[in-house]
């Protein structure tokens, strides 16, 4: 990859990699394994929020469909993890494709989906959160964290407007 990517992951490294925020990066990763953790939060919100529960029911559909997306894209784009050895790698991935950050999508996805069902901002605190821990565990360049964001957040706004139209 880059020496650009490269350097600029090894700064985010060496400004942020301590083991509090490591601590919290691995568990962001571990919830945000295979969308899993964004899952069980759209179906908790389906079990006791039955106002808003086709708003959860599309934040199921979309964290799912962004999860996917980025899947097939890291196949077909085949771009490999971080190998530079200044980078410290602080957590095991399911596979050595990186690009985009699948983590990066469905947080993304699930953020957008939770503004739009809280009416608050606020949940968007949690895309770059989620692209940065992806960094300080040296498992994704910037770039694999920023398309893989603007995907999630694209197939959130899209799954919300089909909730939408279909009221």
């Amino acid at each position: 990859m880059s020496k650009r990517e490269a350097d600029l992951l090894v700064s985010v490294q060496n400004v942020l990699l301590n083991e509090p925020v490591a601590r919290t990066a691995r568990a962001l990763s571990h919830f945000g394994e295979h969308d899993l953790g964004w899952l069980a939060t759209a179906g908790v919100g389906v079990g006791v929020d039955k106002r808003n529960r086709r708003k959860w029911l599309a934040m199921a559909a979309g964290t799912f469909v962004a999860h996917a997306a980025s899947v097939v894209l890291k196949r077909i784009v085949r771009r490999k993890r971080p190998t530079d050895p200044r980078i410290v790698i602080g957590v095991s991935t399911p596979s050595t494709l990186s690009f985009p950050s699948s983590h990066s999508t469905s947080t993304a996805a699930a953020m957008v989906h939770l503004a739009d069902i809280s009416g608050s901002k606020l949940p968007y605190v949690g895309i770059p959160v989620m692209m940065l821990s992806r960094m300080v565990l040296g498992v994704h360049y910037p770039t694999d964290t920023l398309i893989g964001s603007l995907i999630g957040a694209g197939v959130a706004k899209a799954a919300i407007g089909l909730e939408k139209e279909t009221r």
